[in-house]
């Protein structure tokens, strides 16, 4: 394999380490909190970071874009895994728990645009999301929500009503398929 060809595709570890590097020198200077052992692996957008607090030991990978608006906060808890382009906006308030999974392209929201004026963004409400919880691939969280401890989002679902802890949601909109077991 030629040079050129390594560096095109570096190996996820390089990406990894590169991203620990500039969490530990750049991000957690600039973020309103970051704790031990998080990594920020290639992010596509950060914005608003001074609103922005991670717990330790979480793991945001390549694409993902965070954001606050003027007065809006997100706070992560620990442990949390969020996959490659995971998005998330908070104009009112976004909390995540700990032990979160985020599958690849979750997108999170507390804004909205306006329909009058395009480029206008307004709150929709603030979003909870409990501990131990997993959004599947692509799934969607709209503000003024809740979701509690130990749900499932499925993927595709596009949650815009609160979820009961243990839940199992999917579709548009989200909806329970079963309660689960434990």
């Amino acid at each position: 394999m030629n040079i050129a060809r390594w560096l095109t595709e570096a190996p996820p570890s390089i990406r990894w380490h590169r991203g620990r590097l500039l969490t530990a020198l750049l991000y957690r200077r600039a973020f309103a909190d970051i704790g031990r052992g998080t990594v920020i692996v290639s992010p596509r957008q950060l914005r608003g970071v001074g609103g922005i607090s991670i717990g330790r030991d979480c793991a945001i990978y390549a694409g993902a874009w965070l954001q606050t608006e003027a007065g809006g906060t997100i706070r992560v808890g620990d442990g949390n895994y969020f996959g490659h382009d995971v998005h998330i906006h908070a104009i009112d308030s976004v909390s995540v728990g700990d032990n979160c999974v985020f599958a690849d392209g979750v997108f999170v929201a507390s804004t909205d645009h306006g329909r009058d004026d395009r480029s206008a963004v307004r709150g929709t409400g603030p979003i909870a999301i409990g501990n131990r919880v997993f959004l599947g691939q692509r799934a969607t969280v709209l503000g003024n929500v809740t979701i509690g401890d130990d749900a499932t989002v499925g993927a595709g679902a596009v949650v815009t009503r609160d979820v009961p802890a243990g839940a199992i949601v999917a579709g548009v909109p989200a909806k329970p398929t079963r309660k689960s077991a434990t």
